[in-house]
Formats: structure tokens, C-alpha cells, sequence
């Protein structure tokens, strides 16, 4: 395929991959402006509003300042004012990761790998720079090199995975093809990047399966918690909506804390805090509902959980020591 081709069709998928991402993020954020704002609603901060989510969602913190009006009405004291929240609604991230993959996939099919990646890069990384310029907000402020480089990384990393596979898979007559025939003249290194990568993929997807797991027991059994704090919040529909909403753009983010969770090393949801098997150190905890999940005192039989991550390392490990036992046995030709 055309090279010039190739790259129109990578930077259109960028364009997509950042179009969806702030939709997802403007439209429940319309509906709130719309049903829950009405007549006094700000619609100039609306985009703002919306890109500031994106980019929470790629990765980039957010500088929080809260104004003195809204600091005497609901009683927070001044030293409160000023926080950062760096938690990601990881589901943005994970759109756009996956949509970068198999935007390199495609340019790698291509046979221009490097010509799709890099113009899906550059694509993404100029539209990260117009939102970045064109969404002030004297709330939430960002710094401009995170709100360019890390949403950036975020597709240009998969992207490049993905290229690099496929072109590994089809060939692309170029670096690819010149590090098989080297690997081809060494029989015992031939299977290793095909090994490793089903056994990278093996040991990501058990983790995910474990998190994902643990969700969902932590829904069954603390579930009461997670509908006493949406009662607690006295919200209408709209804005059970709103917070459902965000709270499925966070359901990526709970697969990654259990995992963390099993594993040992758990996770923290703020400053000085710490959930783990060995134990748990919360200060307060902000009202929303899914962090009602997190558990108050965990047993210490839960340190048990780590058997789960040896079992998938193990696994992994099986699978690709099975793929690379031939490739052992087999003798190097003699000249």
C-alpha cells in the first residue's frame, strides 16, 4: 500500500481514538449540564470540563483549586483548597491503547509500520496540544508537558506493540525481517520472541482475570456498603447517572487494584494510605460508592491470594518453556 496512504489512514485512526475518548466524556457531562444545571448552567466550561476528564483519563493530574465561594458554602477549611488528584479513569486510556494497537497492526499489514506509527503519533500528539490550549480552567489546571507527552505515550506505545507484532507475523521487508534471518542462523534463539510474547500475554491476562475476580467477590459481599453510600449521596436519576457512569469509566482502575491486591504490595487511594492483605491504613475517604469495595480490615488468610499470582506465573512459564523445549532439541546444521 501507498506509504502516503498509509499514513492519512493512521492519522485518521488518531483522530478517531481522541474524538471518542472526549465524547465519552462530554456527553454524560452534557446531561448533567443540561438536567442538573438547567438555566444556570455555564456552557462555556463545559468543554473544559470535558477535556480535563479526557486527559485525567491519559494519565495527567489534575492540579485542583477550589474557590473561596465554594470553600465557605460547604465548610471545607483553606487548607483544603489545593490537592491533586492523579487516579485515572483507566477505561479511557484503555480505549485508546487498544485502538493504537490495531491502528499499528493495520500499518504494519501495510507493510509502512513506521510510517503509520509515526504519523498516528504525531496526529494524536497535535490534537492533545489543541485541547490542551483550548480548555483553560481555573479549577483543574494541568502542566502542558504532561497533558502533551503522556496521553502521547498512551497511544504511541500500543501503537508501536501492535506494529511491531504485525510486522513480525506478515513481515515488512525491512528491520523485522533482517532480526528473524539473524534469529533463523542461531536455531536455539528462533522461538524465544514467540514464546515470550504468548507468555507475556498468558501472565496479563491471568492478572486481569485475578483482579477482575476480586471485584467482583468485593461486589457480592461488601455490596450493602456500595448502595448504602449511593443512598447516602441523595442524588436524583440524573446524577445517578452521572456518578454509574463514571464510576464504569473507574472499573478498569478496580481490575488493576486487585491485582495489586493479590499480588501483595496492594494500593493506596490517597496520601499516607495503604490497602493490603497485611493491612489496611485509610484516613477519609471520599463518599464515592465503588470505594465502598475496599475493605476495612482484611484478613490475614487474604496473604493466600498471592498463591493465585504464583499460579499464573507458573503457567506462563509452562507455556513457554513447552514452546521452547523443540527448539532445543533440535541440532544447528553442520557445513
Amino acid at each position: 500500500m501507498n506509504r502516503l496512504l498509509v499514513a492519512v489512514l493512521a492519522a485518521i485512526d488518531a483522530v478517531i481514538a481522541a474524538a471518542v475518548g472526549v465524547a465519552a466524556a462530554l456527553a454524560p457531562l452534557t446531561l448533567f449540564w443540561v438536567l442538573g444545571l438547567g438555566g444556570t448552567a455555564d456552557w462555556g466550561a463545559l468543554w473544559p470540563a470535558a477535556v480535563r476528564v479526557w486527559q485525567l483519563g491519559h494519565l495527567v493530574p489534575l492540579h485542583i483549586t477550589l474557590g473561596d465561594d465554594y470553600l465557605i458554602a460547604t465548610g471545607i477549611p483553606v487548607d483544603g483548597a489545593r490537592f491533586v488528584v492523579s487516579l485515572a479513569p483507566l477505561a479511557f486510556a484503555v480505549f485508546t491503547a487498544v485502538f493504537a494497537a490495531r491502528s499499528g497492526a493495520r500499518a504494519a499489514r501495510a507493510g509502512a509500520w513506521l510510517v503509520g506509527v509515526g504519523a498516528g503519533t504525531v496526529t494524536f500528539a497535535a490534537l492533545a496540544a489543541g485541547m490542551w490550549a483550548t480548555a483553560g480552567n481555573p479549577v483543574a489546571a494541568v502542566y502542558g508537558w504532561q497533558s502533551l507527552l503522556l496521553p502521547t505515550l498512551v497511544f504511541a506505545l500500543p501503537a508501536l506493540s501492535g506494529a511491531l507484532v504485525g510486522a513480525w507475523r506478515h513481515g515488512d521487508d525491512g528491520l523485522i525481517d533482517d532480526l528473524r534471518d539473524r534469529l533463523d542462523a542461531h536455531p536455539r534463539w528462533t522461538a524465544v520472541p514467540a514464546a515470550s510474547a504468548r507468555a507475556l500475554g498468558i501472565a496479563v491476562a491471568g492478572l486481569v482475570g485475578v483482579g477482575a475476580l476480586l471485584v467482583a467477590v468485593a461486589t457480592i459481599t461488601r455490596g450493602g456498603e456500595v448502595v448504602a453510600l449511593f443512598e447516602a449521596a441523595h442524588v436524583d436519576a440524573t446524577g445517578a447517572t452521572i456518578i454509574a457512569l463514571g464510576q464504569l469509566a473507574y472499573l478498569p482502575t478496580l481490575v488493576v487494584w486487585g491485582a495489586a491486591f493479590a499480588a501483595g504490595p496492594g494500593f493506596a487511594v490517597g496520601t499516607g494510605t495503604t490497602v493490603a492483605p497485611a493491612g489496611t491504613s485509610l484516613g477519609l475517604v471520599p463518599g464515592v460508592p465503588a470505594l465502598g469495595l475496599i475493605p476495612e480490615s482484611p484478613s490475614s488468610w487474604l496473604l493466600l491470594l498471592a498463591l493465585a499470582i504464583v499460579a499464573v506465573g507458573f503457567v506462563a512459564g509452562a507455556v513457554a518453556r513447552a514452546r521452547l523445549a523443540p527448539s532445543r532439541g533440535r541440532v544447528p546444521p553442520h557445513g
